[in-house]
């Protein structure tokens, strides 16, 4: 026997108690092996004068319309401009602005750190959505910016949820992809038999930096908090993904009091790239399983969304997808192609990961696409730079502040989520076409323009001595923090101090 505590309005059988709906909670008791013991039950809230009888229950019912309900973006409240940037480095005019694809690069001072990015974003999605911590029954971070070997950042989160001591969930940590595994052990909580009607909270945030040098320009900081649940404006496709993971030192932090990475960026890209080819490919080999009549193309998405380590690499990416489709395709279906695809007809993919002619072909044929369906979701990786776990996820905000709800409303949406080392998943989400809910979600969003248009510019020469001020001090203890909290957005919480026993204090500045 199991107790099914659920949302009335998230089951599907609808044998909710009629006295006990303004409750929107009930408890049910399921027997599946041995229902004809429990027929005729009453209601098990302790309701005054609650005698509702259920009917007999048959099977666990599976709450519809799983996904995102909610999502919330934060990012520091200063930037360092890419084109100052390249001047103080003494590069070339364009090699971060043209070659990396990026604008702004996003940093944070002293005062904050993975533990206050992940507080603020969570509350502030609590907040903005009138969610109540009593609501809240998982809790899942992906970061891979470790303070602490042993305690977790979702602890330090629990001092949000005050008497709310039942939450579940922990810290998922691989490079990049740990806000995607911490999405899938939300998703995967909601449509089990241990969900209890509660929502979710997934939070992604990291601070990448770099030592001085030719990667120092594709970091980035923020956060991204979801709420996962049930009836969501953006439904996660069950059933529907592929995997791709492997052994490979491309990107690692095996320096535990550094802050900065050992990269090897040209097994990087490759790496990238050839668990893009994987998971692509195993993508539509299962969606053609599950619906022969029906093939997976590009086309077949409105959007197609990419981790961004810098977002020149995400238009080669969607460029990479148009090859795939050309390897994939039938003899009829290739003669569809532009003509000078028949110079590539014999090529191995395995063999193209840096053959300039195949990039530059179908870079120059995949323009459009990029266009339409992946550089609206770039707006945030371009101001802010590469954050990490949450890259994708604001990729994600970034096409839903880049349209309309109403033009939203009903697309099939792709995404691809990498972590070096490597780790990577592609999936795919369907926009509701229920115009309210999609309205609702475009519209909490409404803040992130002006947000990034209230950040402070801050000179090359401050950046970097701030990099290196924080790397100096990295886990030294007792430590007080010198950056201002004067510059901090309202509602930021910040690093106080952290005591000789390594123990961090945190507060939050006044909205």
């Amino acid at each position: 026997m199991q107790i099914f505590h659920a949302r009335l309005n998230a089951v599907e059988d609808g044998t909710g108690c009629v006295v006990c709906q303004p409750e929107q909670l009930y408890i049910r008791q399921l027997a599946l092996k041995l229902p004809g013991q429990f027929n005729n039950k009453s209601c098990q809230l302790a309701t005054p004068n609650c005698n509702i009888t259920f009917p007999p229950p048959t099977r666990m019912s599976r709450p519809a319309g799983v996904g995102i309900i909610a999502i919330e973006a934060y990012f520091p409240s200063q930037f360092v401009d890419q084109t100052e940037l390249e001047q103080f480095d003494g590069v070339s005019a364009g090699k971060y602005t043209v070659g990396l694809g990026q604008a702004r690069m996003g940093f944070c001072t002293d005062r904050e750190d993975v533990n206050s990015l992940c507080l603020t974003a969570v509350q502030r999605l609590m907040e903005r959505n009138s969610i109540g911590a009593e609501q809240i029954g998982r809790l899942e971070v992906g970061t891979e910016t470790i303070l602490d070997k042993s305690k977790s950042v979702k602890t330090v989160l629990m001092q949000l949820f005050g008497d709310n001591t039942d939450i579940e969930g922990i810290d998922t940590t691989n490079a990049c992809y740990g806000g995607t595994a911490a999405l899938f052990n939300a998703l995967s909580w909601v449509e089990s038999s241990a969900w209890d009607g509660r929502l979710a909270i997934v939070v992604a945030a990291d601070i990448a930096v770099y030592a001085t040098g030719s990667a120092r320009p594709t970091g980035g900081a923020g956060a991204m908090a979801m709420l996962v649940g049930p009836n969501a404006p953006l439904v996660i496709e069950s059933g529907l993904r592929a995997s791709y993971m492997k052994h490979a030192y491309d990107f690692y932090k095996p320096d535990l009091n550094s802050e900065y990475p050992v990269v090897d960026g040209k097994l990087s890209i490759q790496c990238y790239l050839s668990a893009l080819d994987h998971c692509y490919q195993l993508y539509c080999k299962k969606a053609q399983k599950a619906n022969p009549e029906s093939k997976v193309q590009l086309n077949t998405f409105d959007a197609f969304l990419f981790h961004s380590p810098y977002c020149k690499l995400v238009q080669k990416s969607l460029a990479r997808l148009l090859l795939n489709d050309y390897f994939l395709a039938s003899d009829e279906e290739k003669s569809k192609f532009p003509e000078a695809f028949n110079s590539i007809k014999n090529v191995k993919m395995e063999e193209t990961y840096f053959d300039r002619d195949v990039e530059r072909l179908v870079l120059d044929n995949s323009k459009q696409l990029f266009e339409e369906k992946t550089k609206p979701s770039l707006f945030l990786a371009n101001q802010i730079g590469n954050m990490y776990t949450p890259s994708l996820y604001g990729g994600l905000v970034s096409l839903l502040i880049s349209r309309e709800a109403s033009k939203l409303a009903g697309n099939r949406v792709a995404l691809f989520s990498y972590g070096s080392g490597l780790a990577s998943s592609m999936y795919s989400l369907k926009i509701s076409t229920d115009l309210a809910p999609v309205q609702k979600l475009v519209d909490s969003l409404n803040h992130v323009k002006p947000t990034l248009e209230a950040r402070r510019k801050i000179a090359p020469e401050e950046f970097a001595a701030t990099l290196d001020a924080k790397e100096k001090n990295h886990h030294k203890v007792p430590y007080v923090p010198e950056g201002s909290v004067e510059t901090l957005f309202p509602g930021t919480w910040y690093l106080v101090d952290v005591d000789d026993k390594y123990r961090r204090s945190y507060k939050r500045k006044p909205l």
